[in-house]
This record gives structure tokens, C-alpha cells and sequence, in this order.
């Protein structure tokens, strides 16, 4: 007789088994994979708008903070408490330190944009994309994502109540939707910069 090589059944069904159970499996696979990159995805607007918020407090407090010819931004007089040094309370008596302006006239935040004097409010917008062309979507993800940031003169913060020496930057990541994903906030003080010593030849 001729010997032949075959499967037995309990072979077949094994085999049977764990294709079905490889079939069964591989939506939920795709799902978690999925799931992964939108979380991903997020992450990734949520670390735009924390760099968007670092940019924006660097900016000068106000348009009004920049005293003429000198780079550094000064205090605005908001509460009268400048003395004929430029200097108030618990500012160092030493030259290159914090200072008011030098035009004590200017008393009140302009609160407003400005091409010639960059500020904080030059940085609020309305909704926009955050990623290139709102074209999230087309690398296979659910949402596009939108970033939306205010300045808020004003702002109370602590026990401070709406004291004119502080604003409120706010940004929030919403979805196409139009649901928040997260809120970041942060806060501005009209105390001025350190003047930057220059050595001279």
C-alpha cells in the first residue's frame, strides 16, 4: 500500500480556528490602531497651542510699553505709583533694572495691535487650522483640529480682581465639531524687562 500524507481533522480544525479567530481580531486591531493616532493627533495640537502660548508671552505687555529708542519693554504707569526715577514700589534703585516709562503720561493699557510695537494682543485670533490646510482628515485621521486664542485685559487672577496690571491669555483646541479638547491658560504682569548691558569699545 502506498503511504500518503494527509491532514487529520483535529489539524484542520485548529487551523480553522485560528483563522477565525485572525478575521474576528483584526477590526478591533484597526480600531485600537486608529484610536492610537487620534490620540496622537491631539497630543500634537495640544503641544502647538503650549508653543503658541510660549511665543505670546514673550511679546511686550502693551503697545504702549516700549519706551523710545530702548528695545527692552517697560512698565506701563496703569496706577499712578511711579515716582520721578520711573521707578515704584519695590523696584531696584540701579540702573538696567525693571522701570516706568519715562513718559509718565501714559497711564492706561492701549490693549489694542500694532504693526510698529508688537504686543500680546497682536497674537489673538479667532478659530484657525492648526494643522497645514485643515487637512487633517486626509492622512486618515477623524478631526481637524482648530486653535482659538483670546487676550483679556483686566483679568483677576488670584486674589488680584480685574487689576489693570494683569491680562489673561487664553487658547483653547477645539474639533471639527466644535467641542473643546482642552483649554490652556496663562497670565501676563505689566512689570517690564531687565535692560540688556552692552559693552562698548
Amino acid at each position: 500500500m502506498v503511504r500518503r500524507s494527509a491532514f487529520s481533522m483535529i489539524e484542520l480544525v485548529f487551523a480553522i480556528v485560528i483563522i477565525a479567530i485572525t478575521v474576528v481580531s483584526l477590526p478591533m486591531m484597526s480600531q485600537i490602531v486608529t484610536r492610537n493616532s487620534e490620540n496622537a493627533l491631539v497630543q500634537e495640537a495640544i503641544f502647538a497651542a503650549i508653543t503658541e502660548l510660549n511665543e505670546v508671552t514673550s511679546y511686550k505687555w502693551d503697545a504702549n510699553s516700549a519706551d523710545s529708542n530702548v528695545s527692552a519693554s517697560y512698565v506701563v504707569n496703569v496706577d499712578g505709583d511711579c515716582n520721578a526715577a520711573f521707578l515704584r514700589p519695590g523696584h531696584i534703585a540701579q540702573l538696567y533694572h525693571r522701570k516706568c516709562l519715562s513718559d509718565p503720561a501714559i497711564t492706561s493699557a492701549a490693549n489694542i495691535s500694532s504693526t510698529t510695537t508688537p504686543n500680546l494682543h497682536n497674537m489673538a485670533h479667532s478659530s484657525s487650522a492648526v494643522f497645514l490646510g485643515n487637512a487633517a482628515t486626509k492622512e486618515g485621521y477623524k478631526n481637524a483640529y482648530f486653535s482659538t486664542l483670546s487676550v483679556t485685559p483686566n483679568s483677576s487672577f488670584g486674589s488680584l480682581s480685574n487689576d489693570p496690571n494683569v491680562k489673561k491669555i487664553s487658547i483653547s483646541i477645539s474639533d471639527s465639531s466644535g467641542s473643546v479638547v482642552t483649554r490652556l491658560d496663562a497670565y501676563s504682569f505689566n512689570i517690564g524687562e531687565i535692560d540688556v548691558y552692552k559693552r562698548s569699545l
